[in-house]
């Protein structure tokens, strides 16, 4: 935001124009090339062309000491968000640009860049990849809103969770509050939109003895069936599982270890694995293969899933995320503090670890109510 003085030359006055250049920024046109914004400001003041006496070139620099008066004012008005620059900015600035420079400043906090990117994909299938700061208004909040929670999907073509539709549309809420904070724009047109109410979705997990019965059941994909398991016995994600690499496995003089970095947070995790985990990684490879070659994400990996659960004899939705659950509720079950099974899990907030402290308080108001009436 940078306001400059010009000089243009009046041929038949015989005298040279000061006007104010006002640069505003960059904008795309709709052929993609990047256009600068520029504004101008005819000051009404005149140099004399080739002055000659020293009257003159008195009057020369008397006017340009004022000329540079009235641009230092207009620079100073400009970044308070006067004389009509933040109006005219906000008509003329692609919002999905400034959202793009917003998600990279949080660049090193790896989660919460990941949440921004996220938001930004879907608000480009939104409304597209040019979006004015005029066409944002609170309806337009709102409807970003409403297709968050009733249009917008994750990869596998599930519908988001209420605490993502939440989380990304509070990341929308927020870009637009820096605006405002940046005089780009007035106000915050989302500031009056609900977002949508959290709902804790129930928490599918086994039990140690469900886990027994799956060990011996049939699964017809045995690779499924071990990073199955192996996750129950770390807690690990499903992309973790996934790219997990031989590279990534060391047997320290304490037992094996797992130094990876978290898909979802990018964070860097040291996790101590037991000999039973170990079990399921089955013989070692090459440093840089998979170690569970040929596990995808795929319908007949799912399906199967399913049928493998139900010649377990369970009747529950289990999908490969409920063996991080079954880790983090066996794991409190059996003692472990919070704190440690946190950290086991890499969640970075422990109000997120909590979550399955509730489970555990259920499974323990089930069981001193499983006492029959000693009256009767």
């Amino acid at each position: 935001m940078k306001v400059h003085i010009r000089q243009r030359k009046q041929s038949k006055a015989g005298s040279i124009s000061l006007f104010l250049e006002i640069y505003k920024g960059t904008t795309t046109t709709p052929e993609g090339k990047v256009k600068n914004l520029r504004d101008y400001e005819y000051l009404n003041l005149y140099l004399i062309d080739k002055p000659k006496t020293p009257i003159e070139k008195q009057g020369n620099k008397d006017t340009l000491q004022l000329a540079e008066s009235i641009r230092a004012k207009r620079e100073l008005e400009i970044k308070n968000g006067l004389y009509g620059f933040t109006n005219e900015f906000k008509q003329s600035t692609n919002f999905i640009d400034y959202f793009t420079d917003q998600m990279e400043k949080r660049k090193q906090s790896k989660g919460n860049y990941g949440n921004w990117n996220s938001t930004l994909k879907h608000l480009i299938k939104f409304a597209g990849t040019k979006v004015l700061f005029r066409e944002i208004d609170q309806t337009f909040c709102e409807n970003f809103r409403d297709y968050l929670k009733n249009t917008a999907t994750t990869k596998s073509g599930q519908p988001l969770s209420s605490s993502t539709v939440s989380s990304y549309f509070n990341k929308f809420r927020a870009c637009l509050k820096e605006a405002v904070r940046k005089k780009i724009i007035l106000s915050n047109p989302a500031i009056d939109v609900v977002n949508v109410r959290v709902i804790e979705n129930k928490r599918e997990y086994l039990t140690i003895d469900e886990l027994k019965a799956i060990v011996k059941a049939e699964c017809r994909y045995d690779v499924l069936k071990r990073a199955f398991l192996f996750s129950c016995l770390t807690g690990l994600r499903w992309s973790d599982v996934n790219n997990l690499k031989w590279s990534e496995l060391q047997n320290t003089n304490e037992g094996w270890r797992i130094t990876f970095n978290q898909q979802k947070t990018k964070g860097l995790q040291y996790l101590d694995i037991s000999e039973q985990a170990r079990g399921y990684l089955g013989e070692q490879g090459n440093p840089d293969e998979r170690v569970f070659i040929g596990l995808k994400y795929s319908s007949y990996m799912n399906v199967e899933l399913t049928k493998w659960m139900m010649r377990a004899g369970i009747t529950k939705d289990i999908t490969f995320h409920c063996a991080r659950h079954t880790f983090a509720v066996l794991q409190l079950t059996l003692g472990t503090e919070i704190y440690t099974l946190s950290k086991l899990l890499g969640h970075s907030e422990l109000k997120t670890t909590q979550i399955y402290a509730k489970i555990v308080d259920e499974k323990k108001r089930e069981a001193v109510n499983k006492i029959p009436d000693i009256n009767i």
